[in-house]
């Protein structure tokens, strides 16, 4: 949280200016004002930061009903809830910090510290979204003794801030008793699979940083699974989580970027379980996003110093409701969907629309040129990769903090990913590329609209894929040889285009099943007519409007080019003789299709591609 006098610290300033944030005022405020006391007396939780002795920060998440948390004085507010004692780390910097150090309880579990405790707050309604951010000190605290596990706090707020609604996925809460049970961990720190378990489900997280003089506590929300295991193992722990639209304001980036230490807890709702963790953090921007975790241009790199997952310890437990119209997709490490192929260590690799090919209403190819300071350093890529080019400096409209008319253009880094579509050195002009694209979004529509006289310069953030899904060129490979068998919707041909020429000029007995819509058929042809021989191994599943006349015509020329021709859907009986041994199934259609296929093929050997890059 920034100063009384409502200027920026020196971290705020410099994450404003690498995410070129628009300059605006400060809009936190001096004290709690009464607007603020309420909506935190109306909310159900608050997340409480503090540091440990060893300068340590932790966080934790108290409450469960309103009403817990209430103005009792000005500027001060008064804090009742039941509470683990036993390993919350919060509670423990509170009331139990080492001989000799600011505060500690009295023989009645009493604690005042002088001068107070830094502290930090965020009050959070989980079924309205509201939320407002604290800062301040602890100034007086009661642990009730005996059986009970409740305690109280008077928090002295100097600065509040109501904050945004975004990425909240809502819940709905009801108070428990904390029932605490310590999980063992792992050797040298490594997190036990209850903990794994619970990041890879988990929606949202409170952290808590500080700028040496004072403190700020927020949240991150996101679709489940948003949080990525970097590394668990005897060389560490380490998690990362992108931070979305990347030229938004945070203040805890700011506090990270003057002193990195973080403290986060990751809540269980379904069990009450909380994951406490510390450490220190890095700020990933730009190419160090990039090739670390799937469109991002801004991610946060967390290296756990110490851990604890306790069961039952959170005081609260709560059920999915509607979650936040701004979650953008999970994005995932490169590691763990389509490693980089390309270096992009250099910033100079740009991509230059040079043609565009309409092929259809809603699909086109596009070819680009690659161009570097060293032409002789140009990215490679191997046939089926994807490129992934930077589109943002083009077709950002620039910040904005919310707008609810169209919520996931907030989150949006106008990243794209597309299939290489033209086998490397296949084209005249060996630095040229192609990819074949279905008008679909801001950037294609970008692409289809742009004039290509006006030259249109694009950074390349790399080339990347999936050696699962390399269709195999020969026969007589070491291991057992499988027939493949490739089922594309729509535009899922553009994996297997830039492979078909190697497969078939190596005698691989392919097979290609494809449902096209009525409109698209002359993508159809462009396909046939551009590598010679696959419409023999091809049956088209025609949908849709099928009557006209120029309908007629283009499904007549698909049958002279050699490929069998069905005016339906495909169903799971076109796959009977196939399910016999001997076959790869690759899948590469749209999720309602792509799920149909999987179960229709469920004991074969399957791989599929859903473009979650």
């Amino acid at each position: 949280m920034p100063s009384l006098v409502s200027t920026w610290h020196p971290g705020e300033v410099a994450m404003h200016r690498e995410m070129r944030t628009p300059r605006f005022e400060n809009p936190t405020s001096p004290g709690c004002p009464m607007p603020y006391a309420v909506r935190v007396m109306h909310s159900q939780l608050v997340a409480l930061g503090t540091l440990d002795d060893e300068g340590r920060p932790w966080t934790t998440i108290w409450g469960g009903e309103r009403g817990f948390a209430r103005p009792v004085a000005e500027g001060v507010l008064g804090v009742k809830s039941a509470v683990d004692k036993q390993f919350d780390p919060v509670y423990k910097a509170f009331w139990t910090p080492s001989e000799g150090k600011n505060g500690g309880a009295d023989e009645e579990g009493i604690v005042r510290p002088e001068g107070g405790k830094m502290m930090s707050a965020l009050s959070i309604d989980l079924e309205t979204r509201d939320r407002v951010k604290l800062a301040g000190r602890l100034i007086a605290g009661a642990d009730i003794r005996g059986p009970e596990t409740e305690v109280q706090l008077a928090f002295h707020v100097q600065e509040s801030l109501g904050n945004c609604p975004k990425y909240i996925n809502k819940k709905t809460l009801e108070k428990t008793v904390p029932q605490p049970e310590l999980v063992p961990g792992g050797p040298g720190g490594i997190l036990p699979p209850e903990a794994i378990a619970l990041i890879e489900k988990a929606d949202m997280f409170f952290l808590s940083s500080t700028n040496g003089e004072s403190m700020d506590t927020n949240h991150r929300g996101g679709p489940r699974g948003f949080i990525r295991v970097l590394k668990n193992d005897e060389n560490g722990v380490e998690l990362v989580y992108p931070e979305y639209s990347g030229n938004r304001l945070y203040q805890s980036l700011g506090n990270l970027k003057v002193n990195p230490l973080i403290g986060i807890v990751i809540p269980d709702y379904d069990t009450s379980d909380a994951l406490y963790l510390t450490g220190h953090s890095t700020i990933l921007l730009g190419k160090q996003a990039s090739d670390l975790i799937s469109r991002s241009n801004m991610a946060v790199k967390i290296t756990i110093s110490a851990s604890s997952l306790v069961k039952s310890s959170l005081p609260f437990r709560g059920t999915p409701n509607e979650p936040s119209p701004y979650n953008p997709p999970v994005r995932y490490l490169l590691s763990e969907r389509a490693p980089a192929l390309a270096s992009t260590d250099r910033p100079d690799v740009n991509a230059t629309l040079v043609a565009r090919d309409v092929l259809t209403p809603t699909i086109a190819v596009f070819t680009f040129k690659l161009e570097t300071r060293d032409p002789h350093s140009l990215p490679k890529w191997q046939p089926g990769h994807h490129v992934t080019i930077n589109f943002e400096m083009e077709v950002s409209g620039g910040y904005a903090h919310m707008n609810d008319q169209d919520p996931q253009s907030l989150n949006d880094d106008y990243v794209r990913t597309f299939t290489v579509s033209s086998p490397p050195n296949s084209l005249p002009q060996k630095d040229h590329f192609q990819i074949t694209a279905r008008l679909h979004g801001p950037v294609t529509k970008f692409l289809w609209r742009h004039n290509t006289r006006v030259p249109l310069d694009l950074t390349v953030m790399g080339f990347g894929g999936k050696e699962a899904f390399a269709l195999p060129i020969s026969t007589t490979a070491t291991t057992p040889f499988k027939e493949p068998v490739y089922v594309a919707g729509g535009v899922g041909i553009t994996p297997i285009l830039a492979q078909a020429k190697a497969v078939l000029d190596a005698s691989v007995p392919l097979k290609l099943l494809w449902t096209l819509r009525g409109e698209d058929l002359p993508l159809a042809l462009h396909t046939f007519d551009r590598i010679p021989g696959l419409a023999e191994k091809t049956t088209i599943f025609a949908t849709g409007s099928l009557s006209s006349e120029d309908t007629e015509k283009l499904l007549e020329k698909i049958r002279e080019r050699g490929a069998a021709v069905h005016d339906r859907r495909i169903n799971a009986g076109d796959f009977g003789e196939m399910k016999q041994g001997g076959k790869k199934f690759y899948l590469c259609t749209g999720p309602s299709l792509l799920t149909s296929l999987r179960g229709w093929l469920e004991g074969e050997d399957v791989v599929w591609e859903d473009f979650g890059y």
